[in-house]
């Protein structure tokens, strides 16, 4: 991982010696990103700027990169992974200078131009200096792994792998961008697909697109774009099940292959599920001095993940850190602004801060890591999502898919949309656009929008939570190879292979315990110990007198967009019973807005914001009794009190009595089984009785269980206690 950035003239004049000042400030604004080495060009009407994280040939890898007659001239951020190969192809009279395994890049361009990307595998953002025809040409890699940014006007263009840098020079607007931010689906948790560019989240500020090709003429500005790469559009409908199977199996342990290269320590966060564990057990005999990290949090460590991690790195012979997250934890307001203004995203939240308190950990620990193997991306292209989005199996998920295609294509024409507002609907789907949708052309489009997510969430927040410990995430499950396959699986084969991820199960059989391999998908922290990072961003919303809150509502816009009186109001009601305890995350999504307004305004340098200290790791693993483990397992309840369901709350069920639900505001919640403690206990909750009465009925060994479900919905505001 390195930090790139560059400013350049679009008039076809020479940089002034007032560019250097700029390049060095990029610098220095980049140095997390590459701590182990910098260097900066100013030649004619182009300079470039460069930090260096060494992970593949630490003594012979220096940038810029220039080709053997001076032509070319590159800086690049990341890993190009077959580069002997390519450098293999390339003409008998080249001759590599470097060990550095983008250099080849240079030669690949002289020879084939726009295409010389084409067979490239890795993760890359670059930027390359065609001397001869005074262009530049940037690009990135299929996914956007490795990000570059830019800002241009009529005079000059400046780019930066961080848009913090982008500010280093004065023209670049210091604006966030709220009406652009507030169109965002993603971000509204929009049932619809995501079908809208990536956006960068400030005004004047771009970004190169994945898999694209940008060459811009210095002579006047003009810029074409080329794309390199797309999602397949049509499926391959000769293909076999197990011939399926055994290509995923071949590709995914030659990305893992792949992305173990290095000359420098690795690391891998590991939680548990088949994802990760898979990545561990394909890394082979370079898990030998590998550690493995995980978060141990109420939610991880509720649905069995900190637990299982502990379990398959025993199995598999390597170290597991479990860094704790006690129960009372809640990073400082300094501390957010600094994971926000390293994130540069309204998007973070929980998950993001877990995962960067972790790289912290890791990089303190040991010392000498400097990549991090990540299991992440494997859900969006493998039908991992189905039943967090409620599917029972394939068909349920297809009807799932077919209500948000069309909430998208009601999107795309709101004058139709009173005509959905009730079921039934007498009007035909046509009338929203084109044909019916067929269910191949429904789940391209899911398709493509997970292909945006992973753009616009996953390695954007992947990436710097990495980088701001000077680590550099390596992404296995983004080899295009493996996207490919799985995108060409035709329409009567993806209930065998993508229900429930099965192809990705049954191509790592015989590498991991069953335990491991049939493991159902647990999120990262949604599910049976959500309250624990909603109780925590709660906290650090009220935290000295709200600062957070203020900040974001005093912030540069914010006046405009955000009601505060309700964001108050509703901040002041979560945990009595009268707010959605989802809403949660969108509140903090609001704030994060204002907030990142203001930095935008004030642009502090990284360096002097708060990380605050770094959580310890448990004795042991969390399956072992210690006093860190017993905060998760204990919360003391007063007997006495007496528990009531919260106003718009109702406990109903089916004419059967087979299923129950809990129904808030008209809308059901959850789904009980009958027969269950929690169930029983919920049963008996009439507002007048003693939570020890209330408890008795399932006895002391179902006490523990509906013990915990309880907590859960008394912080969720179903419960509360009766005056």
């Amino acid at each position: 991982m390195c930090g790139i950035a560059g400013i350049a003239r679009l008039d076809n004049r020479t940089l002034g010696v007032e560019a250097d000042a700029v390049l060095d400030h990029l610098a220095d604004i980049l140095d997390h990103r590459g701590p182990d080495e910098r260097d900066v060009l100013r030649d004619g009407g182009v300079g470039l700027a460069f930090t260096r994280l060494s992970l593949v040939n630490p003594e012979d890898g220096s940038q810029p990169l220039v080709s053997d007659d001076g032509s070319l001239v590159l800086v690049a951020n990341g890993e190009i992974y077959n580069h002997r190969e390519l450098a293999a192809s390339l003409p008998g009279d080249v001759r590599l200078r470097t060990g550095s395994d983008c250099e080849v890049l240079l030669y690949l361009y002289r020879q084939y131009g726009l295409e010389f990307l084409r067979d490239v595998r890795g993760m890359f953002a670059l930027i390359l200096w065609d001397r001869v025809d005074n262009k530049l040409v940037l690009a990135r890699d299929r996914f956007g792994i490795k990000p570059l940014y830019y800002h241009r006007n009529d005079e000059r263009i400046v780019l930066s792998s961080e848009i913090k840098g982008l500010f280093a020079d004065r023209s670049t607007p210091r604006r966030f961008d709220w009406e652009r931010a507030l169109a965002s689906p993603l971000l509204a948790a929009a049932s619809s697909f995501n079908d809208a560019p990536v956006t960068t989240w400030f005004e004047g500020v771009e970004l190169v697109p994945a898999a694209t090709i940008l060459r811009v003429d210095l002579h006047n500005g003009g810029t074409t774009e080329h794309r390199y790469w797309q999602l397949p559009g049509e499926a391959d409908e000769s293909a076999d099940a197990q011939d399926l199977i055994r290509r995923y199996a071949e590709l995914l342990e030659d990305s893992v292959r792949d992305c173990v290269t290095a000359d420098t320590e690795l690391g891998l966060f590991l939680s548990g599920g088949v994802d990760s564990s898979a990545v561990l057990a394909l890394a082979g005999d370079k898990r030998g001095g590998m550690h493995t990290f995980t978060a141990l949090t109420g939610g991880t460590f509720d649905n069995g993940d900190a637990e299982n991690a502990a379990w398959i790195a025993r199995e598999l012979g390597v170290p597991n850190h479990q860094v704790v997250f006690p129960p009372d934890h809640v990073p400082t307001p300094e501390e957010w602004l600094r994971l926000l203004w390293l994130t540069e995203t309204p998007m973070c939240g929980p998950e993001v801060y877990y995962k960067h308190e972790l790289h912290r950990f890791a990089r303190q620990a040991r010392p000498g890591l400097r990549g991090m193997l990540l299991g992440a991306a494997s859900d969006e292209f493998n039908g991992g999502y189905a039943r967090e989005l409620g599917a029972e199996d394939w068909p349920s998920f297809m009807e799932i898919l077919a209500l948000i295609d069309r909430n998208t294509r009601i999107g795309r024409r709101p004058v139709l949309r009173h005509w959905w507002a009730e079921e039934p609907s007498f009007i035909s789907e046509k009338a929203l656009g084109g044909p019916e949708s067929a269910s191949d052309s429904i789940y391209r489009a899911y398709l493509k929008s997970e292909y945006l997510q992973v753009q616009q969430y996953n390695v954007w927040h992947e990436d710097r939570t990495a980088a701001g410990s000077g680590i550099e995430a390596r992404v296995p499950f983004l080899d295009h190879r493996l996207v490919d396959l799985c995108a060409r699986i035709p329409d009567r084969l993806r209930p065998e292979l993508l229900w429930n991820k099965r192809i990705l199960r049954k191509a790592v059989r015989s590498h991991l315990p069953e335990r491991i391999a049939e493991r159902p998908k647990g999120p990262f922290f949604y599910g049976s110990g959500t309250h624990h990072s909603y109780r925590m961003l709660v906290r650090l919303m009220r935290a000295d007198s709200h600062a957070l809150v203020e900040r974001a509502l005093a912030a540069p816009g914010a006046a405009d967009f955000i009601d505060a009186e309700r964001v108050r109001g509703h901040l002041a009601g979560i945990g009595e019973g009268r707010t959605e305890a989802s809403s949660v995350e969108m509140l903090l999504r609001v704030l994060n807005m204002g907030l990142l307004a203001e930095l935008a305004s004030n642009t502090p340098r990284l360096e002097d914001t708060s990380a605050g200290p770094v959580l310890r790791e448990i004795a042991g693993d969390c399956s072992a009794p210690s006093e860190a483990v017993a905060d998760f397992r204990t919360r003391e309840l007063n007997g006495a009190a007496v528990p009531a369901f919260a106003e718009s709350v109702l406990l109903l069920t089916d004419p059967a009595g087979s299923d129950w639900y809990l129904v808030k505001d008209g809308e059901i919640e959850f789904v009980l089984q009958a027969g269950t403690p929690t169930l029983a206990v919920l049963q008996a909750v009439d507002g007048k009785s003693p939570l020890a009465d209330v408890l008795a009925p399932v006895g002391t060994e179902g006490q523990e269980e509906a013990h915990a479900d309880l907590c859960n919905l008394l912080d969720l505001g179903f419960l509360v206690w009766a005056e």
